[in-house]
């Protein structure tokens, strides 16, 4: 089992999510931001790292949202989506080929992972709620 963590980073009312590059497995796929913990990293240590590694920005992790698994044909993942807030630095895309602020009718037009599509419903609720 692979532990994996996602931010939530919202912005106006909308929630960050990002497209997969091509050559990557799952390519051109839609996620959140976030990826593989390490040998002896915290889940958000992990989170802080892959945000900067990602999207060039400093985050602070605020509170777990959702978790979930989820079996690939290559890999077993259990994920854990955290809320996030940038406190430093400008959004670059350093790994995806695409990122937008989307609300609630955009996600559910958006082909994401399938590991992320359950909290992608919980997302468009929580989006429409607020």
């Amino acid at each position: 089992m692979t532990e994996v963590v996602a931010a939530l980073i919202f912005q106006g009312g909308k929630v960050l999510a990002c497209r997969r590059p091509a050559h990557k497995k799952r390519g051109l796929l839609w996620e959140f931001p976030g990826g593989k913990r390490e040998k002896g990293e915290s889940l958000t240590d992990t989170l802080k790292r892959e945000c900067k590694e990602e999207l060039g920005v400093e985050i602070a992790v605020k509170e777990l949202f959702a978790e979930t698994v989820h079996a690939y044909d290559d890999i077993e993942v259990h994920l854990y989506f955290y809320t996030a807030e940038i406190v430093r630095g400008e959004l670059t895309m350093l790994e995806h080929c695409e990122m937008r602020f989307a609300g609630a009718e955009e996600l559910s037009a958006l082909e994401f992972c399938p590991a992320d599509k359950d909290i992608v419903e919980k997302m468009i609720s929580f989006l429409r709620e607020r």
